[in-house]
């Protein structure tokens, strides 16, 4: 995933474009909390990324451009058990990727490959089978 990142990069300084990816400090950080404390990662004062931590692992939501599309990216970071999850993401309707099972130390990503309106709310979700659904705050692309 680091190589990938990297060369995208270097593929978008060298066409002069911008890219948003999920902060490294948001996959690695070790600060563990209950669902319902969560905490704001932004990249950007364009709030593009929005990041909550779970009592297990860290919710991110993506607004993505070139290409334009969202990323929904969970990571777990403790836990031995396996779980059992969509990934998905609300605005005016819900959309939830397919069901993927994650381990202890792994990282899952569902990725929609869309164009979204300017100033709308976006908002990263999993939902856990047996546990629930969870949620990132609010993530907004700018008005340019």
């Amino acid at each position: 995933m680091s190589r990938r990142v990297t060369l995208t990069v270097a593929a978008c300084i060298a066409a002069g474009a911008s890219l948003l990816v999920t902060p490294a400090h948001a996959a690695e950080s070790t600060t563990t909390a209950t669902a319902q404390s969560s905490s704001d990662v932004s990249i950007t004062a364009s709030d593009r990324v929005k990041c909550t931590s779970l009592s297990n692992g860290q919710l991110c939501i993506s607004l993505n451009t070139s290409p334009s599309r969202i990323e929904i990216i969970y990571t777990k970071k403790a836990g031995t058990s396996t779980i059992k999850a969509n990934l998905g993401f609300r605005s005016s309707s819900t959309s939830y990727g397919p069901l993927k099972t994650i381990s202890g130390g792994e990282r899952a990503v569902s990725t929609w490959n869309m164009s979204y309106p300017c100033g709308k709310k976006y908002v990263g979700l999993i939902k856990v089978q047996g546990q629930g659904t969870f949620e990132t705050p609010a993530a907004t692309p700018p008005c340019a």
